[in-house]
């Protein structure tokens, strides 16, 4: 982000206590931040889910004709580190999973990725209601503890309604594995706001003089 860093101000620092090697450093204290009428603004932004391969950068360039203003995205959607806040590519997100679970892997040759996909991370109840009338349905998913789960009895029970219609009730049991636990958030992180292009350079003039005033 050089160019963008290049209107923030500049202070005198030094590393030592006698201050003998003042250096001039750029102020990243200084903040900068997108009002919500902006970001809250449906008319100035439109939805993009973000694809395997998308970086800040050449989104940037894909929508607004240059990689420099790839910060309008991460301020647009307060995306801070991209290396957390980005989602993974799946064989990204399979490594990281080698990585965080390396050390839980008991057998012998097991990857931290594999265990993870084998081991539970939190258990569910699912109640699925179907009105048989207008087989419209509604699904309650409720996470449970391990000792809950292991007593759901599944089962299918009708119940007639005052209108004669039948109001079927299932209930069954699932669970979620670390990895696709891990899979579910890094996939929530793929819903971006992105401002319309006819609004970058406004919002890029704003920001220039924002920053001049604390200079």
């Amino acid at each position: 982000m050089p160019r963008y860093f290049k209107y923030f101000p500049t202070t005198p620092y030094s590393l030592s206590n006698n201050y003998t090697d003042i250096q001039t450093v750029t102020n990243l204290t200084t903040g900068f931040s997108f009002d919500n009428n902006l970001t809250e603004n449906s008319v100035l932004y439109y939805e993009y889910t973000i694809k395997d391969g998308d970086t800040p950068e050449n989104l940037s360039h894909k929508i607004y004709g240059t990689s420099e203003n790839h910060w309008i995205i991460m301020k647009m959607n307060n995306i801070i580190d991209v290396k957390n806040d980005w989602p993974l590519d799946q064989e990204s997100l399979v490594e990281c999973a080698n990585t965080k679970y390396s050390a839980y892997a008991n057998t012998p040759g097991q990857t931290g990725y594999e265990w993870a996909r084998d081991n539970t991370h939190s258990y569910y109840k699912v109640e699925t209601k179907t009105n048989t009338f207008d087989g419209s349905k509604h699904i309650d998913i409720i996470q449970v503890d391990p000792f809950a789960y292991a007593n759901i009895s599944v089962s299918s029970t009708d119940y007639t309604l005052p209108e004669n219609s039948v109001l079927r009730i299932d209930v069954s049991k699932t669970t979620k594995s670390y990895f696709e636990y891990e899979n579910e958030q890094n996939e929530s992180k793929r819903n971006l706001r992105i401002l319309k292009p006819e609004y970058a350079q406004i919002v890029h003039n704003e920001f220039i003089r924002v920053m001049s005033d604390v200079r």
